[in-house]
């Protein structure tokens, strides 16, 4: 049996967080104890303050708290003061949180260098008092400012107590262990053998909470449930195919609008003149005349197909006007009912638009109804859409009407959609979609 290979000095640990480090037996030789000890000092640094102004807002509890426990009603100065703390604790808590647990991501790299996910990152203020990650690393800060401090003071005593056992030979003064007394010099060498040799049980000991927080610190400040995660972006992903998708529609809108429609109406125009000019007895008279009525046909033809893609209307007078152009146009009467406060956003708009022509269009061909109703409410935050009718009932979206598709755009786009459709009638289609600020 050979020898194995010589393994160079620092390369004995090659795990990648100190957790799976601890269980290596090279641990105490590599860098992973001093990287302990240097983030259990930032921690120190960080949760001291932490620890003051925790306990500094809770006094006025501990002293109402004290009165109340000996039979006594709180001063009116203890209530006011406890109604103050209060609301520091719930209105300031998520803002010292925040950029505290932005620090403590950083400083997570020291122990842990694997990568952490931290969710998406929401501007708005209001956003991010509802998010579950503020009130995350909240929690985290007020287990750092609890805890913290009492686990690490008792592990600068045993790293005091170290200290005095290594150097106990040299004389530091007379100092007592319990019954034994120590005077220095060659009688405290055991002493100093045994502080020697307690030494790595303090690196691990070390090693053991920095490991502990960084776990810790990973449960509550990462990105939470992975499953939930990748619920979450899968939705903004099927969200950025839907905007691709309608700027590419859009794209194709307007160079069909702006390139194709232009040139056909050219050459319409050179047709018509061209066919003026010549005689009506002109053997090109005919062909020409039929290449002319074609091109206005396909001009017709374009002209649908460019206001399929995006109505102009939509564009320039918003969703009301284009519902009531589209209502215009049904072969079953429709009633337009729109009630919008502030215009939404171009996607919801968009969305919106096409449900209402998807569901007319159901109306006209399977519905067998005689009337059908649109109505749009909104208040800047949300559009609500129905489309009602009075027809024979039953969709099921199984059936391939188009409500699948439907269903998928409006979620695509934040909303969902409701539908109430017994046998007989009448058929009631609902919408609703958030409007983002």
């Amino acid at each position: 049996m050979g020898w194995a290979p010589a393994v160079p000095y620092g390369e004995f640990v090659s795990t990648s967080s100190l957790s799976a480090a601890l269980r290596d037996r090279h641990y105490l030789i590599s860098p992973w104890p001093w990287r302990s000890s240097a983030f259990l000092a930032g921690t120190a640094i960080v949760s001291a303050p932490l620890a003051f102004g925790l306990w500094l807002v809770l006094l006025p509890f501990l002293v109402a708290g004290r009165q109340i426990y000996h039979g006594e009603l709180p001063d009116p100065a203890v209530v006011v003061l406890t109604v103050i703390a209060t609301g520091l604790l719930l209105g300031g808590a998520p803002l010292v949180a925040l950029p505290v647990a932005a620090l403590e991501r950083r400083r997570l790299r020291l122990v842990d260098p694997r990568p952490l996910r931290t969710g998406n990152r929401l501007l708005d203020l209001a956003a991010r008092f509802r998010d579950e990650a503020t009130w995350r690393a909240v929690l985290y800060t007020l287990l750092l400012a609890l805890l913290a401090p009492p686990i690490l003071f008792g592990a600068c005593l045993a790293l005091f107590a170290e200290a005095l056992m290594v150097a106990s030979p040299f004389g530091l003064g007379t100092w007592q262990f319990g019954t034994y007394e120590v005077h220095g010099g060659p009688a405290s060498i055991p002493l100093c053998l045994l502080g020697v040799l307690l030494a790595p049980a303090w690196l691990y000991l070390a090693g053991a909470l920095a490991a502990g927080h960084a776990v810790l610190l990973r449960r509550l400040l990462g990105a939470g449930d992975p499953l939930r995660d990748q619920l979450g972006e899968v939705a903004q992903s099927r969200a950025r195919l839907a905007d691709a998708f309608d700027a590419e529609r859009r794209r194709i809108e307007r160079d069909l609008h702006d390139g194709a429609q232009h040139r056909l109406t050219s050459l319409t125009l050179h047709l018509g003149m061209a066919r003026l000019d010549l005689p009506d007895d002109s053997p090109a008279s005919a062909p020409l005349g039929l290449a002319h009525s074609q091109a206005k046909e396909l001009m017709v033809v374009l002209r649908d197909l460019v206001h399929g893609i995006r109505p102009q209307v939509l564009t320039d007078l918003g969703l009301p006007a284009a519902l009531r152009e589209l209502a215009a146009s049904s072969p079953v009467p429709v009633t337009v009912d729109a009630r919008i406060a502030a215009r939404p956003p171009e996607s919801i708009e968009t969305t919106a638009y096409f449900v209402a022509a998807e569901a007319l269009t159901n109306v006209a061909k399977h519905a067998r109804a005689t009337r059908a109703g649109v109505r749009v409410t909104g208040d800047g935050t949300r559009v609500e859409l129905e489309i009602e009718d009075n027809g024979r009932g039953g969709a099921d979206p199984s059936t391939g009407s188009g409500l699948t598709g439907l269903a998928d755009r409006v979620a695509a786009a934040g909303g969902r959609l409701l539908l109430a459709s017994p046998v007989g009638g009448p058929t009631l289609l609902r919408v609703e979609l958030p409007c983002p600020r």
